[in-house]
């Protein structure tokens, strides 16, 4: 493949390193992300499940295929193409999805800058996560996978954060200092940056961020090396992403983890401070935000959309009884009163909604009203298990509201 300088090493960093370094298996993967879950995914931007679980799928930036594996396993149905820079990285991947059975995955080495990329889109559903950061040109990557986003299509993406970043931007920089001409020789970036953490007093700030943050993941080289050493790292505020968002034509449908950009977690309850706050914009609110915690915004996830999407907020009660539940496919702990929800958070059970979920699991087709007698819940009830993501709604076949 023929590249740019600034592309070239970041190909062969990863030649290097293959990332992400998880171990290929015979079983099939632990755990689950619901951000790579068609269901999960679309419910949670749209408020409700999709049509279809026949859907084309956009791994952008693959590396070794631990995401694709995860969509290929969460998604039977779906047709997923996955693509990246590093052929070694590709090998790898290859291997994970033999392993796992999966008939329904194809691989491609391309580049996300190239302006002809043709993957046989559009797609219904793509996944960017940690990569368009470490493009060239950040803005005409986004544009380029923005062409293949169907209508109708969600688009979930990882970048970096600057603030949360700051001690990484100046290991990096001091250890390219220190290895002068050597630049570019990322084993022996990856020694020499391990000898100044050994040997940086404890109170030092950019030790106490690594043993505090990172050191258990960068055990590993290749984590280390795709923190520390990289060739080519843009990281982002809520300004500039948003501007950099803004250069294409897709809607910002919210961040994908929404528990830390609530206001109330940094400024608590206090009313004088949240009135003040109350008018905000939606983006004045993030920037207060990633101001006053800045150590936590290390990056930003979040969705953009290609309208038409639907969007269901089920604060009608017509709307809620006529929907039809189902489990939310991303619980861990199901069935039993104590589980986690696709966040992670534990969620205690009452006996009525264990006894709805129950019947939900058992009557699929059956809707919110025709289930509410099997159990003593309220509407209002049924309402928080779907905020709280353990139940995905369908409309009523009859419901005209997109």
């Amino acid at each position: 493949m023929m590249a740019d300088p600034v592309t070239a090493a970041v190909q062969k960093l990863y030649d290097t390193y293959p990332f992400p370094p998880e171990p290929l298996s015979d079983q099939p993967p632990p755990g689950y992300n619901w951000r790579w879950s068609w269901p999960a995914a679309y419910s949670f931007c749209t408020g409700r499940t999709p049509t279809t679980n026949a859907i084309k799928i956009l791994d952008a930036g693959c590396g070794t295929g631990v995401g694709t594996e995860y969509l290929a396993y969460l998604n039977p149905k779906a047709q997923i193409t996955a693509v990246d820079l590093s052929q070694g990285a590709l090998t790898i991947a290859q291997e994970r999805i033999h392993r796992l059975g999966a008939k329904n995955v194809t691989l491609h080495q391309a580049s996300l800058l190239d302006d002809a990329l043709d993957l046989s889109g559009p797609f219904d559903l793509i996944n960017c996560v940690g990569v368009l950061h470490h493009l060239r040109d950040p803005a005409r990557g986004l544009a380029n996978l923005a062409k293949q986003l169907g209508p109708g299509g969600i688009f979930h993406i990882f970048v970096y954060g600057e603030l949360g970043r700051w001690e990484i931007k100046l290991m990096q920089e001091a250890i390219q200092i220190l290895q002068g001409d050597q630049r570019g020789d990322y084993t022996d970036g990856v020694q020499l940056g391990r000898q100044i953490f050994a040997v940086l007093p404890e109170q030092n700030r950019l030790k106490q961020r690594e043993t505090e943050r990172w050191a258990m993941e960068n055990i590993r080289d290749e984590c280390f090396a795709d923190m520390y050493v990289h060739p080519q790292e843009v990281d982002y505020t809520i300004p500039s992403l948003f501007a950099w968002l803004e250069t294409t034509d897709l809607e910002f449908l919210g961040f994908s983890n929404p528990a830390i950009w609530r206001l109330e977690r940094v400024l608590g309850d206090n009313p004088e401070l949240l009135e003040r706050a109350a008018h905000l914009s939606p983006k004045e609110r993030y920037r207060l935000i990633e101001l006053l915690d800045p150590s936590s915004i290390t990056h930003y996830e979040f969705f953009l959309g290609r309208p038409p999407l639907p969007d269901h907020t089920w604060t009608e009660p017509t709307d809620l009884l006529g929907a039809m539940p189902t489990l939310h496919p991303c619980i861990d702990g199901w069935p039993g009163n104590c589980l986690f929800n696709s966040f992670y958070e534990l969620i205690h059970l009452t006996d009525g909604e264990v006894a709805f979920l129950q019947a939900c699991q058992e009557n699929q087709t059956q809707s919110v009203q025709a289930l509410l007698p099997s159990s003593s819940l309220t509407l209002a009830e049924v309402y928080s298990l779907w905020q709280r993501q353990l139940i995905l709604l369908t409309p009523d076949a009859g419901s005209t509201k997109e």
